[in-house]
């Protein structure tokens, strides 16, 4: 899933929120608006706090997870159409960044998530694909694992105005069975 990329001024323009980009002003969605499309994701715009669960190893049995903390700033892109936020991961091991963007695509009514992460710079993972179906957002991707195939799921649900639930799972055999083995919940702070 691990595609190198010349990252340049992409990067640069998506670490920071523009200028012109007044946070202030974004209101959350109204309780009945649909949030199933263009509009999923309105409601994390903001700073977040982070409760991550992680296993250890993957797709090998492992039973032992990892806590640790982060925090989230997010913020809309695209003129609405996208977003991006960035991460800051409290490992036990050690902190480390990392930055998504999301564009929504109002064709086929799918999201593209990319994952870049501070350790491999200039690496920009693969997107997940995917949709919004009564407020739970599943995505899915094909990478690899220790050198084998595996589908990649991550998993949006619970999306309020001060909270929200991801999750991402791995299937070494072509989605008929599934590992959960990331769980973050965010509680919003900003």
């Amino acid at each position: 899933m691990k595609r190198s990329i010349t990252l340049g001024l992409l990067v640069a323009a998506l670490l920071a929120a523009p200028a012109w980009a007044d946070q202030d002003n974004v209101k959350p969605k109204a309780a009945n608006q649909d949030l199933s499309g263009l509009h999923a994701f309105d409601l994390r715009v903001g700073t977040w706090n982070a409760k991550h669960r992680r296993l250890k190893e993957r797709l090998v049995g492992d039973t032992r997870w990892e806590e640790f903390t982060g925090q989230q700033v997010w913020w809309k892109t695209l003129n609405g159409q996208g977003n991006a936020d960035d991460n800051l991961l409290r490992l036990p091991g050690g902190d480390y960044w990392g930055l998504t963007t999301r564009a929504y695509d109002p064709a086929t009514g799918e999201w593209a998530i990319w994952w870049l992460d501070a350790r491999r710079p200039g690496v920009i993972d693969t997107p997940v694909k995917g949709k919004f179906v009564d407020g739970v957002g599943t995505f899915y991707a094909d990478d690899t694992l220790r050198g084998k195939p595996i589908k990649v799921r991550f998993t949006w649900s619970n999306i309020t105005a001060t909270s929200a639930h991801w999750e991402q799972a791995f299937s070494p055999d072509g989605g008929k069975t599934w590992e959960v083995n990331w769980y973050t919940d965010f509680e919003k702070v900003g």
